[in-house]
């Protein structure tokens, strides 16, 4: 199937929300509750403001998966759990790398599946850090695109 890039209205920001929080956990089994409850209003108020968002919907036009891209860095990728598994997070990757000159993402290093992801399609870690930029402790690769 081939998806279509749409841009996100801040009225649906609540519905990114819900998709963040679905996919944080069906694939972020390290953190805990009150990290998801801390980290909610912060992504609702905060962080959707601070990036440039892109979407996929369905057929319903609900979106499905969104990503948020700031300074050539890859923020934010998130697809519904019911979605996964149907190359949207290939192509969010790719629009991000190739429209919007994505060079680097940070990745919760106990994220295995998202660290694999990214080394699949040319990520190389750089550095790490202890603490995630929250200053919890949840320790961050930082990849970069191998040229």
């Amino acid at each position: 199937m081939k998806y279509k890039i749409d841009n996100i209205k801040k009225v649906e920001y609540n519905e990114v929300l819900n998709i963040w929080e679905a996919s944080v956990r069906a694939t972020h089994h390290f953190l805990k509750e009150e990290d998801i409850q801390y980290f909610k209003p912060l992504i609702l108020n905060t962080y959707l403001d601070a990036v440039e968002l892109k979407c996929v919907r369905n057929e319903e036009n609900k979106i499905i998966g969104f990503l948020g891209v700031a300074d050539q860095n890859l923020e934010m990728l998130f697809i519904h759990p019911n979605y996964r598994g149907k190359q949207i997070g290939k192509t969010l990757l790719n629009f991000s790398i190739k429209k919007m000159n994505v060079k680097k993402v940070d990745v919760n290093e106990q994220n295995d599946q998202a660290v694999g992801f990214y080394k699949k399609y040319g990520f190389e870690i750089t550095s790490r850090s202890e603490l995630d930029p929250s200053g919890k402790p949840y320790p961050t690769l930082h990849m970069e695109l191998r040229n």
